[in-house]
């Protein structure tokens, strides 16, 4: 990593550390008390949280693969998601993504665009999918304001640029004569590439195609469901109290949050969030946090476990991902 990408990368990290203070002395607790907190934790419950993890990683494939419009086997579309994840949690500037689109298209015949344009889709499914939770929850919660306006602003961004995309798609040739003009005009555009423009507007097909459309929802729709049902069993192994909105709303809250510039693997942003929820409703801060450690950790875990096998199996390397991601970002280089 040079100098500029350190330079890049060091708001995020300020942002991590920052909240990571902020959290830890807030919450005001002794190394022995978190200790005992996860040592007394129901491990059968855990374990079903874990269970549950699983089922959704698999229906998350399954949606993907449907916006893929099924041009990829099921194996190769679990194992560049998890892939995905890990890179996502050691990378800067959150290039999982990038290096996700780079995988797919470098091991089957899609275009880097065309699935890039899918992940897009898949990212606003679940910002919405989100910040509706975020809403239901809300008339359970009080004085939490900023919350609602949170939800509203991103559910509505979100949707205006689903709306954008579908018109893009259903208007394909309109859409790729206008960026003929706008490089005949301006031919710093045109470096873009028009083969990759029409690539990407392939990958977005599922917006015009209304069964595939509900499918790949009601697929990102069950991931969230699982999700919902993982968060709670966890949250029950520390307080058996504990009731389901709380973490629908925490999960809803901790999706936005992690949207905040932070560090690889949103750290401090993923513990502000689910702490910071979770207090709203007087949880023990000992409790709260020991959570977020956990359902953090077994993300990190289980995912990584997934996706460094499947980078072995790909005969892959994350120096190699990495510096190619940068450079798709930085010089677009032809991946078609």
């Amino acid at each position: 990593m040079n100098a500029r990408d350190l330079r890049r990368v060091l708001p995020g990290v300020l942002i991590s550390i920052v909240l990571l203070v902020v959290v830890f002395s807030f919450v005001d607790f002794d190394f022995r008390e978190i200790l005992d907190t996860l040592l007394n934790a129901d491990v059968r419950l855990i374990f079903g949280g874990i269970v549950f993890f699983f089922i959704s990683l698999f229906a998350r494939a399954v949606g993907w693969r449907i916006l893929l419009l099924e041009q990829a086997s099921f194996s190769r579309v679990f194992y560049t998601v998890n892939e995905g994840y890990l890179l996502n949690n050691i990378l800067p500037f959150r290039l999982g993504e990038i290096a996700r689109a780079l995988i797919m298209s470098g091991t089957t015949s899609l275009g880097f665009w065309q699935v890039l344009s899918t992940i897009v889709i898949e990212r606003a499914f679940d910002l919405i999918l989100a910040a509706g939770i975020l809403l239901a929850t809300i008339p359970f919660v009080f004085q939490v304001e900023w919350a609602v306006q949170a939800a509203v602003v991103v559910l509505a961004v979100v949707v205006l640029g689903l709306v954008f995309l579908y018109l893009l798609a259903k208007n394909r040739e309109r859409a790729l004569s206008f960026y003929d003009r706008i490089c005949a005009r301006w031919q710093v555009f045109s470096r873009l590439g028009r083969e990759r423009i029409e690539s990407f507007f392939t990958g977005l097909a599922a917006l015009t195609d209304a069964s595939r459309f509900i499918r790949a929802l009601g697929w990102m729709a069950l991931v969230w469901g699982l999700t919902l049902v993982e968060y709670y069993l966890i949250l029950l192994a520390f307080d058996p109290e504990a009731e389901f909105v709380w973490a629908a709303f925490s999960l809803g809250l901790l999706a936005l949050g992690v949207a905040v510039p932070s560090a690889p693997g949103s750290l401090g942003v993923y513990e502000a969030s689910l702490v910071g929820a979770l207090l709203v409703f007087g949880v023990d801060p000992a409790i709260a946090l020991a959570y977020a450690i956990t359902t953090h950790f077994l993300f990190v875990f289980l995912t990584g476990v997934i996706g460094f096998y499947a980078l072995l199996r790909d005969g892959l390397s994350i120096g190699r991902i990495y510096q190619q991601a940068r450079s798709e970002i930085e010089q677009g280089p032809a991946l078609d």
